[in-house]
C-alpha cells in the first residue's frame, strides 16, 4: 500500500490557506520555501510528477506552463502521477526541485484528494471551475449524464446511499430448553431477539464484531421447530461374575 497511515492527510499549507474556493481555487500549487496554496486550476504553471516504484517515489520537475488537468495527464503519460506528498521528508524533496521564487503544480485538488486516486479514484466532473465560493459538496445532475458539480451543502436535495455487499451463511442452531415444563414461547419474537443478542456477544468476544446475526424463517413462517429426542433402552451388561 503506497500510504501508510495518517500519509494521505499530510498537509503544508502556506498561512492563511487554503482559501476555501474564495477564487475558485481548487488545485494546490508548491512554493514559498515548500509551503502550499491554493490556486485557480486553469493557471497555466510548472508542475512536478512522482514516478512510483512499490513504496518507493521519486520526483519530477516539469518546466512547462500547464493547467492543473494538462499537467495531471502529461505526468499520468510519461510518469506515474502529479506528485503526492506523504510526509515533510517527502515534501523536502519537491522544494529542491523547483528553481528558487517560482511555484509547480503538485497533486492536491480540492484541498481533499490526491491525484493518485487513494481517496479520489473516479470524477465526473462538469467543469473542473465551475463551482463557486463555498460550495463544498458535490451534486451530481442527472439531467446532464450525472455529471458532478460543486453546491452549498445546506442546500437540500434527494441524495443516494450505499452499502458494500457482504456474504450470506445459513445455519442451523440447536437449543435445548433444560426445563421441559418451561412455558418459553420460542415464537416470541422477543425472546428469539433475546437470543440473538447473547449469540452476537460470545462472537464479538471472539473477534467478529462485523458479523450481522438475524433468523430464517421455514415454509410454514416458523424460526424453530420442535425436535423429539430420541431416547435408547437402557442394555445390562454381560458378563460373567
Amino acid at each position: 500500500m503506497f500510504y501508510s497511515d495518517g500519509e494521505a492527510e499530510f498537509r503544508n499549507w502556506y498561512i492563511g490557506e487554503p482559501q476555501d474556493f474564495t477564487h475558485n481555487e481548487y488545485c494546490a500549487l508548491s512554493g514559498n520555501g515548500g509551503s502550499w496554496a491554493d490556486y485557480p486550476c486553469e493557471s497555466t504553471i510548472p508542475s512536478v510528477c512522482s514516478d512510483v516504484r512499490g513504496q518507493n517515489v521519486t520526483f519530477v520537475y516539469i518546466n512547462i506552463p500547464m493547467t492543473w488537468t494538462e499537467a495531471q495527464s502529461y505526468c499520468r503519460a510519461h510518469h506515474t502521477d502529479l506528485a503526492s506528498v506523504r510526509n515533510m521528508t517527502e515534501n523536502q524533496k519537491v522544494v529542491e526541485l523547483i528553481p528558487s521564487g517560482q511555484i509547480a503544480w503538485i497533486g492536491l485538488f480540492r484541498h481533499l484528494w490526491w491525484s493518485d486516486g487513494q481517496i479520489y479514484t473516479f470524477h465526473y466532473w462538469r467543469n473542473i471551475t465551475q463551482s463557486g465560493a463555498g460550495e463544498m459538496c458535490v451534486l451530481a445532475n442527472f439531467a446532464d449524464s450525472g455529471k458532478w458539480s460543486g453546491f452549498w451543502c445546506d442546500m437540500e436535495f434527494p441524495f443516494i446511499c450505499y452499502s458494500q455487499s457482504a456474504q450470506r451463511h445459513v445455519m442451523k442452531v440447536k437449543l435445548e430448553v433444560m426445563e421441559p415444563n418451561s412455558n418459553l414461547d420460542m415464537d416470541d419474537s422477543a425472546v428469539r431477539e433475546g437470543i440473538l443478542q447473547q449469540l452476537k456477544q460470545k462472537l464479538d468476544q471472539g473477534g467478529n464484531k462485523n458479523i450481522r446475526l438475524s433468523w430464517s424463517k421455514g415454509s410454514d413462517g416458523k424460526v424453530f421447530h420442535k425436535v423429539k429426542k430420541e431416547t435408547r433402552k437402557k442394555r445390562s451388561p454381560e458378563g460373567e461374575l
